[in-house]
């Protein structure tokens, strides 16, 4: 069989290369063309293009380097018209993976997405386009099968998130965490303008835990000399490199900027405050375009408030003291969300390891298209 995988960023090729390997797993023989990264080439895929050269975020960025961008769609049609696969297998990446599946539905191929875009929080109006350009869609979420088959009336499969089978694999080969480790985890996020947003707050809370010691998560596209005026002023806190799973193995609590690091940090069983803080445009334009109840996969998951969520004006000095204390200090607090965290574990491994699970389903796929 010959399979085609496009993962546009770091998270795409971390799961595209465990899906690699299970699907070589169950078919030895197969051809494997990608754009991805350094794990799915090393998982036995080719590797056609990296993502580093796919990345483009935000609207400026996107009009400079439109014709970049345009380049990479056609080569990529015509590379996938050259190897002629059996399925093509589109992980996540929205933007570039939507426009491919429209586009090779009319050339007949047969198409599986792995890792459904979130359009149950925004741009519902994809969902008509998706169902006649996707045969297969893969979902990570539990909760998002019912929405397709409810709202949309579309069959798609539940896998169970990948990312349970990743943290597990780093508490197996680094062995479970200590809670009486009095190390409290920092992570601003990613991009230079939200750990501006958000690091300062978080490093005024360390002033008042004079005995924990603060360690900051360092984004991997930014410079430690990005952080250093940030850190400073506070003898409590040091920064990490490439180690958030070690440094989440060794916290006692987390303080965690909204997005998948929320969930990673709840599978390692860490006690959190999600937070979030833009602009006030970005975030009125966001209240008005994204209609979900909560800001963090847990709690959108659990669908109940698992995690303090602490947004925007809420998002204060104070307010994270209080919730830290809260998580530090009080065991009936701590032993519910404990039980949360493990049912939540639970619900995403459902039916074993989601890599295995879509592997199976997609050569199964395969089998059948022929």
């Amino acid at each position: 069989m010959k399979y085609y995988l496009i993962a546009g960023e770091a998270s795409g090729d971390l799961h595209g290369g465990n899906l690699i390997k299970q699907l070589l797993q169950k078919d030895a023989s197969a051809g494997i063309r990608c754009w991805g990264g350094d794990l799915m080439q090393a998982a036995g895929a080719t590797l056609v293009k990296h993502y580093r050269d796919l990345a483009f975020m935000g609207f400026a960025e996107v009009i400079m380097n439109l014709p970049t961008i345009l380049g990479n769609i056609r080569f990529c049609k015509q590379d996938i018209l050259a190897y002629r696969p059996d399925v093509l297998v589109l992980i996540d990446y929205p933007g570039f993976n939507l426009r491919i599946a429209h586009w090779a539905k009319k050339q007949g191929f047969k198409v599986v997405y792995y890792i459904s875009p979130q359009v149950w929080a925004w741009k519902e109006n994809r969902v008509k386009q998706m169902k006649q350009s996707i045969d297969k869609m893969l979902c990570i979420l539990p909760f998002e099968k019912d929405y397709y088959h409810t709202k949309w009336n579309w069959a798609v499969d539940y896998v169970g998130h990948p990312l349970v089978e990743v943290v597990n694999q780093a508490i197996t080969s680094r062995g479970e965490h200590s809670s009486e480790k009095k190390i409290i985890a920092l992570l601003p996020g990613s991009r230079k303008q939200e750990i501006g947003k958000k690091l300062p707050i978080m490093l005024e809370v360390a002033a008042h835990f004079p005995d924990y010691q603060f360690v900051v998560a360092q984004a991997p596209g930014q410079d430690e000399s990005f952080y250093a005026p940030f850190l400073a002023p506070y003898s409590n806190v040091s920064v990490v490199r490439n180690e958030t799973y070690s440094l989440l193995l060794q916290a006692c609590a987390a303080l965690v900027t909204s997005g998948t690091a929320t969930l990673e940090t709840a599978l390692f069983g860490v006690p959190e405050v999600v937070c979030y803080k833009g602009s006030n445009i970005s975030y009125q334009i966001a209240k008005r375009l994204i209609k979900i109840k909560y800001i963090s996969l847990v709690n959108l998951i659990m669908d109940k408030p698992v995690v303090k969520e602490l947004i925007q004006d809420d998002l204060t000095v104070p307010n994270l003291i209080r919730e830290l204390r809260l998580l530090l200090t009080d065991e009936r607090h701590l032993q519910i969300l404990k039980e949360d965290y493990a049912r939540l574990k639970a619900i995403l491994s459902e039916g074993g390891n989601a890599s295995e699970q879509a592997a199976t389903i997609i050569h199964q796929f395969a089998l059948v298209s022929q």
